[in-house]
């Protein structure tokens, strides 16, 4: 296959939004109908076919290439915590996950605006940015916005973000700035204590998601005492290249690992695809509409698992698969439908970036009128894959907390080496109730 001069990126980044893992008992083969939409979710009056569907490519300079194949391997990292944790904390039993780390590095990526020292840097090196800094990041994200809604009318896609920021607080005015121009965030104040707020922010959710996401944040999971939230949202529609026959679907049995299997709808088809294997797995390429978008799939060989596989990936080797060779492939894929809900704060923090969940040392003197962290940070995403095509989503969603007047922890020994008084006391009125002394004998 003949290598093109520029660059695809945008199908690179967003295959990381429709990775899978595990085992998934769930069916669903109710894609929503109707005509194919195109750019900015316009919908053509008559359905489009590939004859009027040119393929577009987003075209990058050398060091906007180096930018993704950094934000790539964050996104390998990313899964490999997400699906097996190489910290004791961040073990997340094994079961089918879907993530987006896209719609981290938007979320993110707009945050980070606000932040400065250490804890900016550190957000910098995690997202796959290091020298390029926040200002790489969103010529990176600006660029994304503008031109991957268009790459192919087949294929829907919408990136979306916001800002709701608590009564009482102000957004400093260069952050708002770069908000509204690199990731098209329109900030609003609310009184989060009005009893609204949650379901206004699960709506917005809701909405930009084509009712994919109903549910950003949980009750127990909103604080009203919040500085503010930041949202984004990506949806992905898009419809094979090479459509699944729905006859050729037939119950088949999914091996689980170990001895657990369970009964999958199988859908089949026989068609050259874009194909290759190695000692660890095998690779298929399924394009949708004209191209520019598509999922790669890694199949791990019968005495290999998908850790395995994960732990050879980089965005070194992700750039090798991404020019293969192609093959005639007997093609069973089951329909599925997976849905993850996942809490980023350890991850993130043990990918690299602890200082911004961290209220003494989390730097954000650009975001807003008080000294803020991160206190929460999650993505609740969603895939659903049949016959027709692929529809995914994903909402990211960071809060932001006000520090405590609690000042800097400082270092301190106490070393209980010699004789020393004691007092055991009540705490609410001081009343002692023992006195002593310890004189080592």
């Amino acid at each position: 296959m003949m290598k093109r001069t520029s660059l695809t990126w945008a199908a690179a980044a967003l295959m990381a939004a429709v990775t899978m893992v595990g085992c998934s008992t769930s069916d669903n083969n109710d894609l929503p109908d109707g005509p194919p939409p195109v750019e900015n979710g316009e919908t053509p009056d008559t359905p489009l076919s590939n004859e009027d569907n040119d393929l577009k490519d987003i075209t990058l300079t050398r060091s906007e290439q180096e930018l993704v194949q950094g934000n790539n391997d964050f996104a390998f990292k990313l899964f490999q915590q997400v699906t097996s944790g190489s910290d004791a904390i961040c073990f997340v039993p094994e079961k089918s996950q879907i993530v987006s780390p896209i719609s981290i590095t938007y979320a993110l990526g707009m945050l980070n605006n606000g932040a400065a020292g250490q804890t900016q840097a550190e957000i910098n090196k995690v997202l796959g940015f290091g020298e390029a800094g926040a200002q790489g990041i969103n010529d990176f994200c600006r660029k994304m916005l503008t031109e991957a809604p268009s790459l192919d009318k087949l294929t829907k896609v919408m990136i979306a973000n916001t800002i709701y920021m608590n009564k009482g607080y102000q957004l400093k005015a260069d952050f708002i700035s770069k908000a509204k121009t690199y990731y098209g965030a329109e900030p609003e104040t609310r009184n989060f204590y009005d009893g609204q707020t949650r379901d206004v922010i699960n709506k917005w959710g809701n909405d930009h998601t084509e009712g994919m996401i109903p549910e950003v944040l949980k009750e127990d999971e909103f604080d009203p005492s919040a500085v503010s939230y930041l949202l984004n949202a990506i949806y992905f529609k898009g419809a094979w290249a090479e459509k699944f026959d729905t006859g050729n679907t037939k119950d088949e049995t999914f091996k689980c690992g170990g001895s657990e299997t369970v009964t999958v709808p199988m859908m089949h088809q026989e068609h050259e695809f874009s194909y290759t294997e190695n000692d660890d797995c095998q690779v298929l390429r399924l394009p949708y509409g004209n191209n520019a978008y598509s999922m790669t799939i890694f199949l791990p060989k019968e005495d290999k698992s998908i850790i395995d596989v994960l732990n050879t990936l980089t965005a070194d080797s992700w750039q090798r698969y991404r020019w293969m060779g192609s093959a005639v492939v007997d093609v069973k894929l089951p329909r599925f439908e997976t849905q993850s809900d996942i809490n980023l704060k350890e991850f993130m923090s043990a990918l690299g970036m602890p200082r911004a969940f961290s209220e003494y040392y989390a730097e954000f003197p650009n975001f807003c009128d008080v000294e803020t962290y991160i206190g929460l940070m999650k993505q609740v995403a969603r895939i659903k894959l049949n016959e027709e095509g692929t529809e995914a989503a994903a909402v990211t969603v960071v809060g932001m907390y006000e520090k405590s007047s609690v000042s800097e922890p400082k270092y301190a020994q106490f070393h209980a080496n010699r004789p020393f008084l004691y007092v055991i006391s009540e705490q609410s009125t001081g009343a002692i109730f023992f006195i002593g002394q310890y004189l080592g004998k």
